[in-house]
């Protein structure tokens, strides 16, 4: 297996196109292989022992070898370079590539449930042969490496398709062994459980292709950005001294390695402009290099003075004393002869139970404890990235 992984990766960067497509080029071509060895091997034994579960397990994997195919032209095709019609590539093929695993997985779980249920109701005896049992037996233990093959692959580059491969070989490995277990029931203790198996065998399956269908799913609907990756994009922004802070962060995944990002940051409103729109754009290439992300940064200037400060502060205390997730930026004083008004924004996670008019409305009561000459325009935003601001 390690022969196969550093044929893949080799020492380039797990997200380039060119690297992804080596990994799933070969995964796919190694599952063509032998799930059509496989398919082969079982349907022998099937016809051999009258078994409806061996002969749907021997289908199940002729499917798996076209998922095999769809995986290996999905990689070749999400490899292309941008062109006219796609400006940010065709990495998002990948992820419809596991969505189309994912169908065919759910299609052989219903099949199968089909066949058992009428063995079920119809029972037939079971012919117990050790070469069918053997067969069988291999077949669990090729179907073990190709998990632990596809798994490896899918954590080295990040890939929910090879992810959803690994999940579909794990699932005909314990498929597989009920099968053979089945086989040792019938043939030898003339128990009737060869549909029963089978329907259990078919609900482990169609289970797995849910899963695997939300996991590729997910980031084609469009899905928040993985905490870990906010929490190191915070570190790389905040760690110029220029940046007082972040928010509005939006994140558009157009497939592995190929993302693009925009947000804002906090300057100072006194600062030089030429040396911090400098200063933004090594940001921005310093993203890209890291993280792959084609980033657009905005400047929003804040001023820092005392005043400023201490309001700011009592503001965002208000926010927390909402939910502990809440934070506010943007934050600006414009004082009048009469009225002083205070101009933020408030950012609360998705899934808060008041609506935008009753946080602007206790903000409003807060703010009017502090001074009656305080006048609030708030605007209420919906974080992009909610588990950051959870952790």
């Amino acid at each position: 297996m390690n022969m196969f992984l550093r044929l893949c990766l080799g020492r380039g960067d797990p997200q380039a196109p060119e690297t992804r497509r080596r990994c799933g080029v070969l995964s796919g071509g190694i599952g063509i292989a032998l799930n059509l060895l496989l398919f082969l091997g079982k349907l022998l034994a099937g016809i051999v022992t009258a078994s409806i579960a061996i002969t749907a397990d021997a289908f199940n994997n002729l499917s798996d070898a076209a998922s095999s195919v769809v995986t290996l032209i999905g990689f070749r095709l999400a490899s292309q370079e941008a062109d006219e019609e796609h400006p940010f590539g065709h990495g998002r093929i990948e992820y419809l590539a596991g969505l189309v695993v994912a169908l065919l997985i759910l299609l052989v779980g219903f099949e199968l449930a089909q066949s058992s249920l009428q063995k079920i109701l119809y029972p037939d005896p079971v012919v117990f042969s050790p070469l069918p049992a053997g067969i069988l037996a291999l077949s669990v233990g090729v179907k073990l490496w190709m998990f632990a093959f596809n798994r490896a692959l899918a954590r080295s580059i990040d890939s929910p398709a090879l992810a959803a491969t690994a999940a579909d070989s794990l699932s005909d490995t314990a498929g597989t062994a009920a099968v053979l277990l089945g086989l040792a029931a019938g043939g030898l203790l003339q128990l009737p459980l060869d549909g029963w198996l089978g329907l259990a065998v078919a609900l482990f399956i169609l289970h797995t292709g849910w899963e695997a269908a939300k996991d590729t799913v997910d980031p084609l609907l469009g899905r928040p950005m993985d905490s870990a990756l906010a929490a190191d994009i915070d570190r790389i922004v905040l760690g110029h001294d220029c940046v007082l802070g972040i928010h509005d962060l939006v994140y558009h995944d157009y497939g592995p390695g190929r993302a693009m990002m925009s947000l804002h940051v906090e300057v100072p409103a006194d600062g030089n402009f030429l040396e911090l729109h400098d200063i933004i754009d090594h940001i921005e290439r310093e993203l890209k290099v890291r993280h792959h992300i084609e980033t657009c940064i905005h400047m929003d200037p804040v001023v820092r003075d005392q005043r400023t400060n201490a309001l700011r502060d009592q503001i965002a205390a208000l926010a927390r004393e909402l939910d502990p997730a809440c934070t506010i930026h943007d934050f600006r004083i414009t004082a009048g002869p009469i009225h002083t008004n205070l101009i933020f924004d408030v950012v609360v996670p998705y899934n808060f139970p008041l609506s935008d008019n009753q946080v602007r409305a206790a903000l409003y009561e807060g703010i009017k404890e502090l001074s009656d000459r305080y006048f609030a325009v708030i605007q209420v935003d919906h974080s992009f990235v909610e588990e950051r601001n959870k952790s």
